[in-house]
């Protein structure tokens, strides 16, 4: 007997088109109800151990409707998100989501690509992207670059770049040990971690990767970096390539770019400058200045889904030389040859830029959303991240219980409760006490980090829903907790308040 399920397979397409539209009618609408609410609801709150139960849970073995499906989500995921597009979500480096780039994300989803190589309109548009890319930052219009999913990546791929273009000439055949080269990185003890685990990947090891002390404004000591690559160069080591910061996560200081800039022109050494959100205030004349010297640099990350506000995740390589990229990563093999017509003709391979031959296309939500917003929507909302954090560090720089530790001419501000007499580790007891319950109740988010020691409140505003008020909130809420922690601190062990010691 003649089995048509056997001919075709299961089927993965919806049995009836009306009810996957009508289903995707009601998330739309479900989507802008809970945007538009946003600022009514909690910016984070704990997974129930119930729910947490519930997504515990073995493989499906038989399917559930897909609408029933779509309840789930809305009961057990929806309500417990990470809480970065809350409007006072100020933690970490995250960004805060445009909508309409949803709808770019969606139809990438739909049409599904892989942009690895091949003539299409993904590929297209994907080089659009860089290109006006190129434009904003102000990049040298030969240069090239590649989409990737972080900075992480980003730096793994600059520095492979680096590692071919100043290293041995049979680097990529012989390797480090054949080519008897050693190398060398250089950043400022500053530098995002990921560095780390880009010359540990890459070879290099985390021990040669010199971490060089920075001054009280937490920017690199260039003399120091001077003696560091002087020590390297007697030692018969291979100093590679420096790294600037365009904006350090800790307090987002920006190094001396010109200056770097000069001393790696003068060692021959690779410039590399991490601007994973610094790099977007180069869309404001008022920071040409700090920033001056980026654009020179041999490479260039930044975080799109950081302060550009796309949704996870979207990041971008520049090099500064066109081939820089494909010297690195190009290879061959009979099943991606080009041909003389057809898509595999088209000249443009993404996947001889960098490591990942399978790319999704995440170029379709930044297009979708700087054609419909233009690139002066985003720089206003940039500028006004940056004045709404000066906001704040005056807040805090005027009143008698709180200390500004750090704070930077871009988005970045730490601050911490303080009372006259205070130990330095009931202080800290307190002062992540408040982070604790800020985080915690809800009323905001915040991170932290560790300055000169102290435990200090940190906050990076990537956040295009936030205003002044939600400032003032804060500024609020951290004195009203401060007063109530510092007084069960004060009373010892029997007046303690829950979350006084929170981590």
């Amino acid at each position: 007997m003649h089995n048509e399920a056997m001919d075709s397979g299961p089927r993965l397409d919806p049995a009836d088109w009306e009810e996957f539209r009508a289903l995707g009618k009601r998330i739309v609408d479900d989507i802008a109800d809970h945007l538009a609410g946003l600022r009514e609801r909690p910016v984070w709150q704990p997974v129930p151990e119930d729910v947490q139960a519930s997504l515990r849970t073995g493989l499906p073995a038989k399917g559930t409707p897909m609408a029933e499906v779509y309840d789930e989500f809305r009961t057990t995921v929806l309500p417990y998100p990470r809480g970065n597009i809350h409007p006072r979500f100020w933690g970490w480096a995250n960004g805060s989501g445009v909508p309409v780039a949803a709808y770019g994300d969606l139809l990438a989803s739909v049409i599904n690509c892989t942009l690895g190589s091949g003539g299409n309109a993904a590929m297209m548009v994907e080089q659009q992207v860089i290109e006006w890319l190129k434009e904003a930052l102000g990049w040298p219009a030969a240069g090239s670059g590649l989409l990737t999913s972080g900075a992480s990546m980003g730096q793994v791929t600059a520095l492979a770049a680096a590692r071919v273009a100043k290293g041995p000439a049979a680097f990529r055949d012989e390797g480090a040990v054949a080519s008897g080269a050693q190398f060398t990185v250089y950043g400022s003890a500053e530098t995002h971690h990921s560095v780390d685990k880009a010359v540990e990947l890459l070879g290099i090891g985390r021990r040669f990767f010199r971490k060089v002390p920075v001054d009280r404004d937490y920017r690199i000591d260039t003399g120091a970096l001077r003696a560091a690559i002087r020590a390297d160069r007697e030692a018969g080591l291979h100093p590679l390539c420096l790294i600037g910061n365009a904006g350090t996560v800790n307090t987002g200081a920006v190094d001396p770019l010109r200056t770097l800039l000069e001393i790696a022109r003068e060692e021959d050494l690779w410039y590399h400058v991490d601007g994973a959100f610094g790099a977007f205030a180069r869309l404001l004349p008022s920071h040409h200045a700090l920033l001056d010297g980026m654009t020179e640099a041999d490479s260039l990350v930044c975080d799109l889904h950081k302060w550009l506000y796309m949704p996870f995740d979207v990041s971008c390589v520049l090099t500064r030389d066109e081939g820089l990229l494909e010297a690195a990563f190009s290879s061959s093999a009979d099943y991606i040859s080009t041909t003389a017509g057809g898509p595999a003709a088209y000249p443009l391979a993404f996947s001889d830029r960098g490591i990942e031959q399978s790319r999704r296309f995440r170029a379709l939500k930044v297009w979708f959303a700087l054609k419909t917003h233009g690139i002066e929507a985003f720089a206003g909302a940039v500028a006004a991240n940056i004045a709404q954090v000066a906001h704040l560090a005056a807040r805090a720089e005027a009143a008698a219980d709180l200390e500004l530790v750090a704070r930077s001419e871009l988005n970045v501000a730490c601050f911490r409760y303080v009372w006259p007499g205070a130990a330095p580790e009931a202080a800290d007891r307190v002062n992540r006490g408040i982070l604790n319950r800020l985080q915690t109740e809800g009323l905001a988010m915040p991170s932290h980090t560790v300055l000169d020691g102290k435990f200090v409140i940190r906050v990076a505003d990537n956040n295009h829903r936030t205003d002044v008020t939600d400032f003032d909130f804060l500024i609020d809420q951290v004195r009203a907790l401060g007063a109530e922690l510092r007084a069960a601190e004060e009373a010892g062990p029997a007046g303690a308040t829950p979350g006084a010691g929170g981590r």
